[in-house]
């Protein structure tokens, strides 16, 4: 179990959270130093490459992905608590675990990515926000136009800011570091091996499903701390709130609706809808469809406002749990 106990996990959280939003993931640094999830996801493509074999059946490559996740989470959740039991036995080494956590935390680097897109608008026009929104969206960005570019790099807010802050954050308050290092190693998997393809369908059917229901909890809260933020872009936590009870089943993920829907009713947009993905064309319905269709730079400008408060609200709503937990 972790070092620390619950109320004091609440506080290292909260300057895990003020660290990234200072700091967040200096080039300078992981230039010379390998991040830790490459680490995580060296791991993964080494287990991938040794135990997802082309010729198995695909029940066996299902067995053998399930029994790969079992191992991957097992692995990072010893090693949190390796991590934390060292950190233990040095004097004041409490303070090196906020650093540490704020490493796994992606509020700063994500609206570093977004705002490449706003400023790309800016100095070099669609083309220049195509190529820029490529680089955190999965979609073919020849197909978007300034409101199709405008909509993924709003989409792409959201849904990390649920993936990417809240869940990490959320199983470091629950667990501490070996809940945030095994929830890490999860959702790496889920991005390189738990897709809809011939190769991972099967073997990676245990990742996709296990970061569905790690992300359970942390979307539902990530929509609603959007919701908070929406008065400081114009909006109403109401509306908000509506378009994403109303619209977040509509999402094909369990999971990203959530957010997703919420940052629609916030700013007054329709989001999601067709998508085009290289060759594949997928026909989803809009979140909050009454909401404008066009969309500009500006309202990319108004998701980041959206992010920073709602990282902020997370940090608040930390130190309430934690000022009640001592009332």
């Amino acid at each position: 179990m972790t070092q620390f106990p619950f109320d004091l996990r609440l506080l290292l959280l909260i300057a895990a959270i003020g660290l990234d939003a200072l700091i967040g993931d200096p080039d300078w640094l992981w230039r010379r130093l390998p991040h830790p999830v490459t680490w995580f996801g060296a791991l993964i493509g080494f287990c991938d490459r040794a135990f997802n074999r082309d010729t198995a059946a695909s029940g066996i490559r299902r067995a053998a992905g399930v029994g790969v996740v079992i191992l991957l989470v097992a692995i990072a959740w010893f090693a949190g608590l390796l991590v934390e039991r060292l950190v233990a036995r040095i004097p004041y080494g409490i303070v090196l675990i906020p650093v540490i956590a704020s490493v796994l935390l992606a509020s700063r680097s994500l609206h570093d990515h977004v705002a490449r897109v706003l400023n790309a608008f800016h100095s070099g026009g669609l083309d220049d926000a195509r190529k820029a929104v490529s680089m955190i969206v999965g979609r073919d960005p020849d197909s978007l136009d300034k409101s199709g570019v405008t909509r993924a790099a709003i989409e792409s807010t959201a849904e990390n800011f649920s993936d990417g802050v809240v869940a990490p954050a959320f199983w470091f308050a629950v667990f501490g570091l070996p809940g945030l290092f095994a929830y890490k190693m999860i959702n790496t998997a889920d991005s390189m091996i738990g897709h809809r393809s011939a190769r991972h369908e099967a073997f990676g059917w245990a990742a996709a499903r296990l970061d569905d229901l790690v992300n359970l909890p942390a979307s539902r809260l990530a929509g609603f701390l959007i919701a908070m933020a929406a008065p400081f872009v114009g909006g109403t936590i109401k509306q908000s709130m509506l378009v994403m009870l109303d619209d977040a089943r509509k999402h094909r993920s369990p999971n990203a609706g959530w957010p997703e829907a919420a940052m629609a009713g916030a700013l007054g947009l329709a989001l999601a809808g067709p998508r085009r993905y290289g060759e594949r064309v997928v026909e989803d319905p809009f979140l909050n469809d009454g909401g404008r269709h066009e969309a500009g730079p500006g309202d990319i400008s108004r998701s980041l406002k959206i992010l920073r408060v709602a990282t902020g609200a997370g940090a608040v709503l930390a130190l309430i749990v934690w000022l009640y937990l001592h009332s």
